[in-house]
């Protein structure tokens, strides 16, 4: 019979599109992921997977358990929010900043469901660039930052704060689904053959790395289109303008569904550390202790 620890095993080797990846995000071996996923098929008795060279895809069996699973982990995530957050009867405030990418794709689904049970709580959510969220910090105008992992994206410390891992991001160059003959993977070089459209501001050490590639493969592609806002790079993209490199966090929704093509880069790697900081003396420390268990389980999920 299938349980939920199979089901989020099950979900993420899909999302992720690798046993391999699936393991490091579970924090769990490959053979025990694929173990489970072996266990879930035989007690379905169908083929969940389509075993390819380079990428993990649905059977079309698959495709529909990938559907159904998603909505049973998230009713269950649900459903242990709502729980918790009941009994803990959470009053006060609490201010939070974050980047708009970030906000808009791991914060905002939580935040209605954790206050639709707690009247007396206030959330407030603003979105800056890095450097001034952590100017505002020191200043006391926030009780949380959710960030890039300062030092090695914005090159920036803070002192006496609760440093939490939260989860890995990584940046996926991504072309439109409408375009044809789109290659699983180019080398730095053919970065060149394509217009490109830039994420700017939100994360420093992604675009000075991706300079340095570009510079060592000889190259200096012209931006056709530049922007702060996630949301408006994915409507340009998606409409054929052009290719650029964006948070997955933030398209993983549009590459599931064929309307964004995510291109590897032979040469090229960028993943990051989300972290959850707030203040060791924060008056709001308890709220901000659950908001990060929040926050955690529904990436879990």
């Amino acid at each position: 019979m299938m349980n939920l620890y199979q089901l989020t095993t099950f979900v993420t080797v899909i999302s992720e599109g690798s046993m391999t990846a699936a393991a490091d995000k579970l924090y769990l071996t490959q053979p025990a992921v694929s173990q489970q996923i072996r266990n879930l098929e035989e007690d379905l008795g169908v083929e969940l997977l389509v075993r390819g060279v380079r990428q993990i895809k649905a059977s079309p069996q698959g495709e529909v358990l990938y559907e159904h699973a998603r909505k049973i982990l998230q009713l269950a995530q649900q459903a242990e929010i709502a729980i918790k957050s009941i009994g803990a009867e959470l009053k006060g405030q609490i201010r939070i900043g974050t980047l708009n990418s970030i906000g808009l794709h791991i914060m905002s689904p939580l935040m209605g469901r954790l206050m639709r049970h707690n009247p007396d709580l206030q959330i407030k959510v603003e979105y800056k660039p890095g450097e001034e969220l952590v100017k505002a910090f020191k200043k006391g105008q926030f009780d949380v930052l959710i960030l890039p992992q300062l030092q090695e994206e914005f090159g920036l410390e803070l002192d006496n704060v609760e440093e939490k891992f939260l989860l890995k991001e990584e940046m996926w160059l991504v072309v439109s689904g409408k375009e044809t003959d789109i290659p699983a993977q180019i080398n730095a070089k053919e970065l060149s053959h394509f217009p490109m459209v830039n994420f700017v501001d939100e994360f420093p050490g992604f675009n000075q790395k991706l300079q340095k590639l570009m510079s060592g493969a000889g190259i200096s592609p012209k931006a056709i289109f530049e922007s702060s806002n996630v949301g408006t790079l994915k409507r340009v993209i998606e409409s054929g303008l052009g290719w650029g490199f964006l948070p997955a966090h933030s398209i993983r929704k549009q590459v599931r569904s064929g309307r964004l093509n995510h291109v590897h880069v032979k040469e090229f790697h960028y993943e990051i550390d989300m972290t959850y900081y707030f203040r060791k003396t924060s008056e709001a420390r308890q709220l901000a202790e659950i908001l990060y268990q929040t926050i955690a389980t529904q990436e879990k999920a």
